[in-house]
């Protein structure tokens, strides 16, 4: 194993125990990926992000096929898909985090822009989150779907699942779940209450700054 790889698997770790740390997952829900050139390595299945080692990483190749490691959560595939679609990402934040999740179970949402820009935080971190109609967790169709929509949007809210978030980093991913989980905790304290989200010509703006 090469100090690059030990790295990552290192940052994969911190990440994983962070996002159980504050609320992000629950349980043995969510999963976190990192892309090394043609290979990635992805939380295994049924282990919890708060315990989950650097030596429990499983290993799997840019179509979610199992390389090496423990068995990789069944929704590796979906990661790989993220990845393909965005060749600019190097990693992939899955979580199930309460006020998202909620947000995911909605009648009625609008399926471009479930989440307003509330902030300029949302904006720059995520940007549009558009919405994935249900499938089974581990579905194919789901990672299908997916990677039709990844290449137009970092981020993207599963119905009655959860968000997934593609980045540069699995900091940069982290960075982006967690503004999602606190956008959707704003849009339900601030339910029927007159908002003002940021407007497109605002948006624009940070986008191009």
């Amino acid at each position: 194993m090469t100090s690059d790889e030990q790295r990552l698997r290192q940052a994969v770790v911190a990440a994983a125990h962070s996002a159980f740390a504050r609320g992000l997952t629950h349980g043995s829900t969510g999963n976190i990926s990192a892309r090394m050139d043609e290979r990635v390595l992805v939380t295994p299945t049924g282990s919890s992000l708060g315990t989950v080692t650097a030596d429990e990483l499983s290993l799997v190749d840019l179509d979610g096929r199992h390389l090496d490691g423990p068995r990789p959560s069944k929704e590796a595939v979906l990661h790989t898909a993220m990845l393909r679609a965005r060749p600019d990402a190097r990693a992939v934040v899955h979580t199930h985090s309460t006020h998202a999740a909620a947000v995911s179970c909605l009648a009625d949402l609008d399926p471009d822009r479930p989440l307003p820009a509330f902030t300029a935080y949302y904006a720059m971190r995520v940007g549009t989150m558009p919405v994935v109609g249900y499938f089974p967790p581990g579905d194919p169709g789901l990672a299908e779907a997916a990677e039709r929509l990844a290449p137009e949007h970092r981020a993207l809210l599963l119905a009655n699942h959860g968000p997934i978030v593609a980045a540069a980093s699995v900091t940069a991913a982290m960075d982006a779940a967690e503004e999602i989980e606190e956008t959707a905790r704003l849009f339900f304290l601030l339910h029927g209450h007159r908002t003002r989200p940021l407007t497109a010509a605002e948006v624009d703006a940070l986008r191009a700054g």
